[in-house]
């Protein structure tokens, strides 16, 4: 019979086969031609620290948006993908050797492995991305944040870096195979949020939650976006949208 440990080394196992010598080649190889392709324009990416854990939190809107985030963050890094990508032949191998760790989406126990292998990836040093939405956005808004990032960065003790992205919704929108070329795009990444000045209210449940609302407040910020308080699923009318106030002092 597994035991606790036994578990935690088989995840820390899969997290280290993400950090593939595979993402560093294919950086090399699609940095240049992604510039070219699109018009890509870059802002704030002086707030990713050299060296260090910290937790990329962008908006979802295309499929291009890991891909370009990956691709230009400069440092390895490990992004969640839907478990469905490992039914495919296409996305099976090549996606986690890019560094993609499939998480179930119904959530609860199932998606905890997931978060387990992200712990991992940030105690190694290294960057993970995940999309605080959870899903792509359908029609271009922001939705309510899940709070597994505030979960990880107060555990591991590292800055969440809220990511705006537009214009890839227009390059590939959700459930097109192809994208299309020539157009404009632009990924800000803002200041960091340090989770440490929440230490003493580690115990308060309602921590996750402002820490989550004040990242989608700064996304928000970053990409212009409409916001809707209800989460991006097919149960968003079901779910409590009580949001904590921010304080921006």
């Amino acid at each position: 019979m597994a035991t606790q440990s036994d578990s935690h080394s088989s995840v820390d196992e899969f997290a280290s086969s993400t950090a593939s010598r595979a993402q560093p080649r294919a950086r090399a190889l699609l940095k240049p031609l992604t510039t070219k392709l699109w018009k890509c324009r870059f802002e704030g990416f002086e707030n990713i620290p050299e060296t260090g854990p910290a937790i990329l939190c962008p908006n979802h809107i295309s499929f291009l948006d890991s891909v370009f985030t990956m691709v230009h963050a400069g440092r390895q890094i490990s992004f969640v993908g839907k478990a469905e990508y490992m039914d495919s032949w296409k996305t099976k191998y090549l996606f986690p050797a890019l560094g993609m760790i499939p998480i179930d989406r119904s959530g609860g126990s199932k998606s905890e492995g997931a978060l387990l292998a992200a712990e991992a990836v940030l105690r190694r040093g290294e960057l993970f991305g995940i999309y605080p939405e959870g899903t792509r956005s359908r029609d271009g808004m922001l939705y309510k944040g899940h709070t597994g990032a505030a979960r990880l960065a107060m555990k591991v003790g590292c800055p969440i870096l809220p990511v705006g992205i537009i214009g890839t919704r227009e390059i590939q929108p959700p459930d097109t195979v192809m994208p299309r070329f020539g157009l404009e795009c632009t990924i800000k990444i803002g200041a960091p949020i340090d989770v440490s000045r929440y230490r003493d209210r580690a115990d308060d449940h309602m921590v996750l939650r402002e820490i989550t609302d004040e990242l989608m407040f700064e996304i928000q910020a970053l990409t212009g976006q409409e916001y809707r308080n209800v989460y991006a699923t097919k149960r968003a009318e079901s779910i409590p949208t009580d949001q904590a106030v921010l304080n921006h002092s």
